[in-house]
């Protein structure tokens, strides 16, 4: 099984220790698994807890996703295409990019993101008559999965005839949800039900993990009994200094209200993704009400010198294939006296050990935190902020209006009035998109963050020229730097830079698009819903208070980016 370390500096392992003989002193471990709201805000805690035994329950229908899997194999589909959002495409991706294309079975595919370029790449990827599409929406009524499926399953029909395309359609969501009817009424190949009792972001192990598990050619049936020792590791009579998640979760909650709360993720490069992952899981579990953790991914790890007394390291080594840099730079983090926590992988069939670990981690941190650790109320903001847009576009035909603060190089920077008024008082006579630049990354302090959210297609071109804006940041400031592309982050880490502590700097990067799509059935397109997307989490964040500035590039993106890299290293001289 996966092994955990730790070391930690002086005062944080003895609060650590402290908090560690509470949780056995008071049964908390044993509280959880019976379902104990009061360990959290003693609310609707209860109801989400399902995921504790949705392994036991997975083994039990193991049948079921054998089928699936023999099924899609002699069906001699090419290619897998899943259509969700958070909790329903993060772990996905996680075994797509981990275990790649299995022989003998289809390539597994996962589009979350309403960028028409990125729709359109797709698009062009696989052949829709020999696809076999996945519409993954708990709700069934997140507006991302809906509008991938219309786009599809019009582009199927045309492929195969609509009286067929329905066969090439999965859907993978709550029992009486919406999309279980548009399923049934377009007569979908399979419907598999999620579980009411598990949030989005804890579901890895059910069958919004699991379904395209088996359709990608997974040995689930290992991948689940290797789960089933971590589930019996973390069990309720385990003491609690020897139970590998509630360890973790006492660590990275002690941390958090310590100080310590940038968990900085750190994993071997044949389990990279898993990062994308534990970043919707902490942020969203625990940024809420002024409070929780900041997750630092896809951050390279740098020299000692560069980071402050914020962060805790959490390292996910894969023992078969160790990176001797990685080894290197996190010694040199030991040795320097951060917080580092090594998780030792024992091969990549243990990933579902680290989905079961970190849940029951996050769900412990949550409640040494003092939040409900299973909500989400500023995704929820955005939701409504967004759908407000749209709907007025559909009405209207366009979106409102709205003026720049600044033009400056082809590129047009937009704020709130409160950001506007501190950002022309702190740049002065520099109206310059450097001089505005400036204004806004001077506002970082000690125990800040800075977050990059690119409205942009995630390629990685794109996304090497934001790594080298957010690492020159990294070591000038020392702060924190968050990357997220957007829209995908609104159901990640969207919650808590909202939701969590206003120690955040954001520079949201919005373009035009050059090439746009037709939602079917629809007035407005992928780039409009791309557009209410960026304004409406714009306008939550500056609803909250928070430090926020809009780079908007124009149709020429690769030049745009350029002119922003050249005007952030000058803002930072």
């Amino acid at each position: 099984m996966s092994q955990l370390t730790y070391k930690l500096p002086e005062v944080l392992a003895a609060s650590v220790k402290t908090n560690l003989a509470d949780w056995q002193a008071e049964n908390k471990v044993a509280r959880l698994w019976k379902h104990d709201a009061s360990l959290w805000s003693n609310t609707d805690e209860a109801g989400w807890l399902g995921w504790l035994g949705i392994t036991d329950d997975q083994i039990t229908h193991i049948n079921d996703l054998r089928a699936l899997a023999t099924d899609v194999k002699s069906a001699g589909f090419t290619d897998i295409l899943l259509l969700g959002m958070g909790g329903s495409s993060l772990c996905p991706e996680v075994l797509d990019k981990t275990f790649g294309h299995i022989e003998g079975f289809p390539q597994l595919h996962v589009l979350d993101s309403t960028d028409p370029a990125q729709v359109k790449g797709f698009d062009g990827l696989v052949d829709p008559a020999k696809t076999l599409f996945i519409v993954s929406s708990k709700s069934g009524s997140t507006l991302e999965p809906n509008i991938f499926k219309q786009y599809f399953f019009e582009r199927a029909s045309l492929a195969v005839g609509k009286d067929k395309a329905g066969s090439h359609f999965i859907a993978v969501t709550d029992p009486g949800s919406k999309m279980e009817q548009v399923a049934k009424s377009d007569h979908f190949r399979h419907i598999f039900y999620g579980l009411p009792s598990i949030g989005g972001r804890y579901s890895a192990l059910s069958n919004f993990g699991m379904v395209p598990a088996a359709a990608m050619g997974l040995d689930v049936t290992r991948f689940l009994e290797r789960t089933k020792q971590m589930v019996t590791a973390c069990g309720a009579t385990v003491p609690v200094a020897e139970n590998p998640g509630a360890l973790l979760g006492v660590i990275l909650g002690t941390a958090a209200k310590s100080g310590r709360d940038k968990v900085t993720i750190m994993a071997s490069p044949g389990i990279s993704d898993v990062g994308a992952w534990l970043e919707q899981l902490l942020a969203e579990s625990t940024g809420k009400q002024g409070h929780g953790i900041v997750p630092v991914d896809r951050e390279a790890v740098g020299p000692p010198e560069v980071y402050g007394s914020d962060r805790v390291f959490a390292y996910l080594r894969l023992e078969p294939a160790p990176d001797a840099d990685q080894d290197a730079k996190v010694a040199a983090l030991e040795k320097a006296g951060q917080a580092v926590i090594t998780v030792s992988v024992a091969d990549i069939y243990h990933l579902g050990q680290e989905f079961f670990r970190w849940e029951i981690a996050t769900a412990v941190a949550g409640s040494i935190i003092g939040i409900n650790a299973f909500n989400q109320p500023d995704v929820e903001a955005s939701k409504i902020a967004t759908r407000d847009l749209t709907a007025a576009y559909e009405q209207t035909g366009s979106l409102p209006a709205e003026s720049p603060v600044l033009e400056d190089a082809g590129v047009k920077l937009f704020t709130d009035p409160k950001n506007a008024d501190a950002l022309a008082n702190r740049a002065g006579t520099d109206r310059t998109l450097a001089g505005y630049l400036r204004a806004h990354l001077n506002r970082i302090g000690a125990g800040d963050y800075f977050a990059l959210l690119a409205f942009i297609q995630m390629t990685a071109e794109h996304e090497a020229q934001l790594q080298e804006i957010r690492h020159a940041l990294r070591d000038k400031k020392h702060a924190a730097t968050c990357l997220g592309f957007g829209p995908r982050f609104l159901h990640s880490t969207g919650q808590a830079y909202k939701g969590g502590p206003n120690s955040g700097v954001f520079l949201q990067v919005t373009c035009d698009d050059a090439v746009d799509l037709p939602v079917p059935g629809q007035k407005y397109t992928f780039g409009i819903v791309k557009a209410a997307q960026a304004r409406g989490d714009f306008q939550v964040l500056a609803d909250r208070g928070r430090r926020a500035l809009r780079v908007h590039l124009g149709k020429d993106l690769n030049a745009g980016l350029a002119t922003l890299a050249k005007a952030f290293r000058q803002a930072l001289r």
